[in-house]
């Protein structure tokens, strides 16, 4: 029998509902003492033993026995085979997400990625020179599931960017026992490969891809290893220990984000189908017992008929168990006394994704200004987003969107600052320079400033 699924109800208009807001919200970041002790222990081999490190902790976790790294490396024609092996719908699916992707992305990196000088009044050229990094590494998750979505939306703005290198790691665990062979057994070195993300390799341009996972997968791409080549930045979510392997080797390389559960928010003025607005909320609580899924309207009958629909809708869901559990633990239907009270609450949550259910979204969206990607209209689903609108969906959660941003072109891009004093301009400047410097106390700052103005000051006395 399924489980029934009951948002707590809330309402603005009630005392204590601030305190309830926060006791719903509330997610802890803290990291298991022994993931973390666990992690640190893995990094630390990786990083001494390499390969061996590796190809040891794969066949520990995944099952995935290996005599040497070339076992565990994906080729260009596995992804082309792949490619060519799914049926038409998919193949078709999988280029036009990638080509909405890369199309938004080649829109985002025209308008601000990209180098920028200009010339002051004295003929200094100032300016910004913006590069590609070199080379990063791509995680996609594939223990519970597989997402080619996932890689689409890390591989292509990199590839965008003009980065030359991405190497994919994805996890390719032998499920049940592993066996070495015999009849109907698994080959030692044949896990569940999932021939939609190597096909997704194919379309976005992944350059090197390797069957391993976890936190070693994480230590080798910071870290480089015999075969596998160190990384500038790792991007893509993972379970609790590529988490928190993640933060360790963070300043060795750069990181996208440290995510935390899936979450969406809709506002909803009661004029969508209650039906839809049911089946968004779950779209998220389908992704673990985690996930938060929070609807805010000011029509209370309307939330009475969403709940309706959760009852109704939720018996016909593969995963009704998840999605139950999270509406119980983490969901919430919330009665506002106006749309403009529900656009306040939201921007206190700072969502990951922000639905605007409402026959005139743009009347509301000027009022939101926290979210990680907000969809206007009742049409605007957001698995659209995740798929093939074209923005990225790799998206701030826990709050973070009130100070960070969507996975872009810019996060695989440096910029550098571009300098170049005439000597008309090293007049001025020189004396301002200087001035300062004395006054730090940093006297050669000062002198090498002043041994380019036209008439050299004697240099001053140590205060």
């Amino acid at each position: 029998m399924t489980q029934a699924a009951r948002p707590l109800r809330l309402s603005t208009a009630s005392a204590d509902f601030d305190a309830a807001l926060a006791r719903r919200l509330h997610w802890s970041e803290e990291a298991d003492g022994a993931i973390e002790q666990r992690v640190a222990d893995i990094l630390a081999d990786v990083r001494a033993r390499g390969d061996e490190a590796v190809m040891a902790y794969t066949a520990k976790f995944d099952g995935l026995q290996a005599d040497s790294m070339a076992a565990l490396e994906l080729t260009q024609e596995d992804f082309k085979r792949a490619f060519d092996s799914l049926p038409a719908a998919q193949r078709d699916a999988l280029q036009r997400s990638a080509a909405r992707v890369r199309s938004y992305h080649e829109a985002q990196k025209k308008a601000g990625g990209e180098t920028w000088t200009y010339l002051d009044e004295d003929g200094t050229m100032l300016g910004q020179k913006v590069t590609p990094l070199d080379r990063v590494g791509i995680y996609v998750p594939g223990g519970k599931a597989a997402y080619p979505s996932s890689l689409i939306m890390n591989a292509v703005p990199a590839h965008v960017a003009g980065v030359q290198e991405i190497i994919m790691v994805v996890p390719t665990p032998v499920r049940g026992s592993v066996a070495t062979g015999g009849a109907g057994g698994k080959t030692a070195t044949q896990g569940e490969r999932n021939e939609l993300v190597l096909a997704a390799a194919y379309v976005a341009g992944v350059t090197r891809a390797f069957t391993i996972g976890g936190a070693q997968a994480v230590g080798a791409l910071a870290y480089g290893t015999h075969t596998i080549p160190k990384v500038d930045k790792i991007t893509g979510p993972g379970n609790a220990y590529v988490a928190s392997a993640k933060r360790r080797v963070f300043g060795t390389v750069g990181i996208d984000m440290i995510a935390g559960p899936s979450e969406i928010l809709v506002l909803a003025d009661g004029t969508t189908s209650p039906e839809w607005v049911a089946m968004d909320l779950f779209s998220q609580a389908e992704h673990d017992e985690l996930a938060q899924s929070i609807l805010l309207c000011p029509d209370d009958a309307y939330l009475d008929k969403v709940q309706a629909e959760i009852d109704r809708l939720l018996p016909t869901m593969p995963r009704a168990g998840i999605i139950a559990k999270s509406l119980n633990d983490r969901g919430a239907l919330i009665l506002t006394k106006s749309m403009e009270e529900a656009c306040e609450i939201s921007n206190r949550i700072a969502p990951e994704h922000l639905e605007v259910s409402s026959r005139e979204p743009g009347k509301w969206e000027p009022l939101l200004k926290h979210a990680g990607a907000i969809f206007l209209g009742a049409y605007t689903s957001e698995s659209l987003g995740d798929y093939c609108a074209g923005p990225n969906h790799v998206l701030p959660t826990s709050g973070t969107a009130r100070f960070s941003s969507p996975l872009g072109v810019y996060d695989f891009q440096k910029r550098s600052s571009l300098i170049q004093v005439s000597a008309q301009g090293a007049q001025p400047l020189g004396q301002i320079a200087a001035e300062m410097a004395y006054g730090e106390g940093l006297h050669a700052h000062a002198r090498a400033a002043e041994l380019r103005l036209d008439t050299v000051p004697p240099m001053r006395n140590s205060q």
